[in-house]
């Protein structure tokens, strides 16, 4: 399983579309447990470009504060999870709870 949380700074995004990278994670689909990270930064931001590279880069779930309904539609149409409303956290610390069932998902931040 591949997970990828957008990051502005180092810190999670609050805003999917204002990233400059992607922490990138591998996890073993049996143990439950981090392989890999890898922070990645798109090659292209303009519209319907960031669900593509996520798509290419073969990403199954993506952690974020708030996105749009067209990026949502987009990765659900690549059978990408999408996760909106997480408050911030480290990269680590967001994907240990998703990992155990524990992450706090509420209302998407970004409303277009």
């Amino acid at each position: 399983m591949r997970i990828a949380i957008p990051l502005t700074q180092g810190k999670l995004s609050l805003h999917f579309g204002h990233c400059d990278q992607f922490a990138v994670f591998d996890v073993d689909d049996e143990t439950q447990k981090i392989v890999s990270r890898k922070d990645l930064t798109p090659s292209s931001y303009e519209p319907g470009a960031l669900p593509r590279w996520l798509h290419e880069n073969n990403v199954s779930v993506v952690i974020a504060g708030g996105m749009g309904q067209r990026a949502q539609q987009l990765l659900a149409g690549s059978n990408i999870k999408v996760i909106v409303g997480v408050s911030a956290g480290s990269p680590e610390e967001l994907l240990s709870d998703y990992l155990q069932d524990a992450l706090k998902a509420g209302d998407n931040i970004c409303d277009h």
